[in-house]
């Protein structure tokens, strides 16, 4: 299962976490251009230019990422072309599968070794909760970025998104035209949710589609914890963890999951189509952050200038994932042209949850998720 994006900070499962990284001392304090440490840097102009940057970063030689699985969005590609370009900095990959709230506890537990995450990609709710443990940085192609999708000093920024969509192994169903197809017997014990959604970001945006498919609105999401309810009533709610390798042995023929996650399961089969739901759609992008107390400070700094450049971007792209800078890059005609016409048409009414509507939902969901589908 895709595991990286829990929604709701400070459960009991994700404080369980307790990385047993060792490692020697605190962060680095590489100086920038101007003699001022990489670690309070909120600029490249607190570096001077691309150059410097570039030199302090390879000068600590090293960068931590943490819960980037190599399969999700085309991260693997993003990774490899780090690495080409800067061989002098190694790359750390570490807990790929771990949730957002995850990546937090690492770095809390890891705080002042080298060992320590340098940079989050974390769900937005996470990013909400967690502020206190990221520092300001806006990357040279800060005004592409739509302001409803960063943190106005640049503690957290969106980077990639998608669409919540349905896949279906086509060799055993018809694409479902409704949401309440789901709810019929032909679809028994098939319908499985990427993670549970007071923890997956994915399984979250699940519970949000279903809301406004319902008829209801994102101030309250309990028609779509009403419609797994229904869902797992019928028989047909799959509690089982989705990955490739289930939806290529047919463990898992119905996945609720974003759409760039979805299209990655045609690798392991060939049947494997995917869906967006005829009405209301719902978006989300996941978010970029730096650790406060990153052990490279200047890596994850040039990290993020790497991510929001046309070659990063257009990597996620072709994961199949809409990167945040999308529009800024087809205007300037930098973007994959064939990519960018090839993604599934974005539903003409679109809903994204604020971040006061993301918190409300993630406190109902807790409230009332288990009760709903036990």
């Amino acid at each position: 299962m895709f595991t990286k994006r829990t929604l709701v900070a400070g459960l009991a499962a994700s404080a369980a976490l307790a990385l047993t990284l060792t490692g020697c001392s605190a962060a680095s304090t590489a100086a920038t251009g101007d003699g001022a440490d990489a670690a309070t840097a909120t600029s490249l102009a607190d570096f001077g230019d691309r150059a410097a940057l570039e030199a302090a970063a390879k000068a600590e030689g090293a960068l931590n990422v943490i819960a980037l699985p190599r399969d999700w969005a085309n991260y693997g590609k993003v990774l490899d072309l780090f690495a080409e370009k800067y061989p002098e900095i190694a790359i750390t990959e570490q807990s790929p599968d771990s949730s957002s709230a995850e990546e937090i506890q690492a770095a809390k537990t890891n705080a002042g070794l080298d060992t320590a995450p340098d940079v989050f990609d974390v769900g937005l709710t996470v990013a909400l909760q967690n502020t206190d443990q990221f520092a300001p940085y806006q990357v040279q192609t800060w005004d592409d970025i739509p302001d409803a999708l960063k943190e106005s000093t640049g503690l957290f920024v969106g980077d990639y998104g998608g669409y919540m969509s349905v896949g279906y192994d086509s060799s055993k169903f018809e694409a479902p035209k409704t949401l309440d197809d789901l709810l019929g017997a032909r679809y028994k014990g098939a319908v499985a949710i990427n993670g549970d959604p007071t923890q997956a970001g994915a399984a979250f945006a699940a519970v949000g589609l279903a809301t406004v498919q319902s008829g209801g609105k994102l101030d309250d999401f309990q028609p779509g914890i009403d419609f797994f309810h229904k869902l797992n009533a019928a028989g047909n709610l799959l509690k089982v963890d989705v990955t490739t390798a289930t939806v290529a042995s047919g463990e898992t023929p119905v996945v609720f999951d974003w759409d760039y996650l979805n299209a990655s399961h045609q690798t392991g089969n060939a049947n494997w189509k995917v869906t967006i739901l005829p009405g209301t759609g719902y978006a989300g992008y996941y978010n970029q952050a730096v650790n406060k107390d990153a052990p490279h400070p200047a890596a994850a700094r040039l990290w993020q200038e790497f991510l929001y450049s046309d070659e990063a971007q257009n990597l996620w792209l072709a994961g199949g994932a809409r990167p945040v800078r999308a529009e800024a890059m087809a205007a300037a005609g930098t973007i994959d042209e064939k990519l960018f016409q090839a993604l599934p048409p974005a539903p003409s009414d679109t809903v994204v949850p604020t971040e006061d509507q993301s918190t409300v939902a993630g406190t109902l969901l807790g409230e009332k998720w288990v009760s709903a589908v036990n």
